[in-house]
């Protein structure tokens, strides 16, 4: 990755993309349902694809809706560890429970607007990927991003049974797994 007048390249392209905020249960690993850090496993795929965006020179971050931390069964700091481990340059993790309201519980925005002030992110240059369309693809689409669905976790059954829950919303690409995703955003990413 070079740099040119704060522009970065990847080879010889110029990246169109800033950062690549990334769900967890379901997108990373697991089933889409909670697990505690120290019971999550990634998928076989996701270390190598989080260490392809890492050498690209893109911004990674995790985003995530925890409220089992409201509950006092897991700490935020739980899961900065697991992030750290797995590379992300930052974690924005919602601790609330989904009927508090706040305004970072996925699909509300928060997460990703705090991220764009705090690392002066274009979010139009940024990319989402997530296995729920109701949260992830809707809060992306919210700040204009570029909205990447997963087949894992909850992804099939987010294109069908609960299609009806963000059918206004289209993703602009559906990913088989992580790695997919990964692959496709660096080929698109000039």
């Amino acid at each position: 990755m070079k740099e040119v007048n704060g522009i970065k390249f990847l080879g010889e392209k110029l990246m169109k993309y800033q950062a690549v905020f990334i769900d967890r249960d379901g997108t990373i690993g697991g089933t889409g349902h909670f697990k505690h850090p120290r019971d999550f496993s990634p998928y076989p795929f996701s270390e190598e694809a989080i260490s392809r965006l890492k050498t690209s020179g893109l911004r990674i971050f995790a985003f995530t809706n925890q409220h089992r931390i409201s509950r006092g069964e897991v700490t935020e700091d739980d899961f900065i560890k697991e992030f750290n481990r797995l590379g992300f340059e930052k974690a924005y993790i919602c601790p609330h429970e989904p009927e508090h309201q706040c305004n970072c519980h996925k699909p509300a925005p928060g997460m990703l607007i705090q991220a764009s002030r705090e690392f002066n992110l274009d979010l139009s240059k940024c990319i989402v990927i997530g296995d729920v369309g109701s949260t992830d693809i809707l809060a992306a689409s919210a700040v204009g991003a570029t909205k990447i669905l997963v087949r894992t976790g909850w992804g099939e059954e987010s294109l069908g049974k609960y299609r009806s829950k963000w059918a206004e919303t289209e993703p602009d690409y559906i990913a088989d797994n992580l790695l997919d995703a990964v692959i496709w955003i660096l080929d698109n990413g000039e």
